[in-house]
């Protein structure tokens, strides 16, 4: 069975690369906020270099303990280069609330962004592999691993997983109302806060499913996902 990293501090680590220096007061090296972030948010963005360029592409993802899993078709070019050990910089932004200022300079968003750095290795361990896909599922819909079809040797064949550590990195939130200059407080335009969040719509059969399959309660009351924040 495959190693997993050891029980990590309550803080992130931190380096010359994921040191705060823009608005620290919003930041943080808080593991716990980091891992609620990764928790909630569906996508996060994977950075690496390819052939001497950046790319950042969305990735699902799925947190287990310490670390985070990504996964695709084995013939993902990000996947083969991430399992070489190449660098990556993952990060995963909620957006809460658009912030209207009186001013257009002072406009904002209300958010929770957690980056990540570090190098991932390749999962080759299938029990490990079932744990990760498990745990897609799992974040994706609480429940769902529980019906789906477990993977088996041609889904093993065919997907890839890596594991990157959750070491080193930060966070940054900002809430609460827009931050006007003194000498706008008087304008005479509307300033506060819209509230955001991901409310699911009622779900629909795929076409070709057997009409006697009843739609189960994680998608049939699928969880409003980022409760309304100031």
């Amino acid at each position: 069975m495959a190693e997993h990293s050891p029980t990590l501090s309550p803080t992130l680590s931190r380096t010359e690369r994921s040191t705060l220096r823009r608005k620290r007061e919003r930041g943080s090296y808080d593991r716990a906020l980091a891992e609620a972030v990764l928790d909630e948010a569906l996508v996060c963005h994977v950075g690496f270099e390819l052939d001497g360029w950046p790319h950042v592409l969305p990735m699902a993802h799925a947190r287990v303990g310490d670390d985070l899993y990504l996964h695709g078709a084995r013939a993902n070019r990000m996947l083969r280069r991430l399992a070489q050990g190449a660098h990556v910089c993952v990060t995963a932004t909620l957006v809460d609330g658009i912030v209207l200022a009186r001013a257009a300079a002072h406009h904002s968003l209300n958010y929770r962004c957690v980056v990540l750095y570090g190098s991932a290795v390749p999962v080759t361990d299938d029990d490990e592999t079932d744990r990760a896909s498990a745990a897609l599922l799992e974040h994706m819909a609480p429940g769902r691993a529980g019906d789906a079809r477990r993977p088996d040797a041609r889904d093993r064949q065919r997907t890839a997983f890596v594991r990157l550590a959750i070491d080193e990195g930060s966070v940054k939130v900002r809430t609460g109302p827009p931050v006007d200059d003194g000498e706008d407080l008087a304008l005479p335009v509307w300033a506060g806060v819209v509230p955001l969040s991901i409310t699911a719509g009622a779900p629909y059969p795929d076409p070709v499913l057997d009409p006697a399959i009843p739609t189960p309660p994680y998608a049939a009351a699928y969880p409003t996902r980022g409760a309304a924040r100031g």
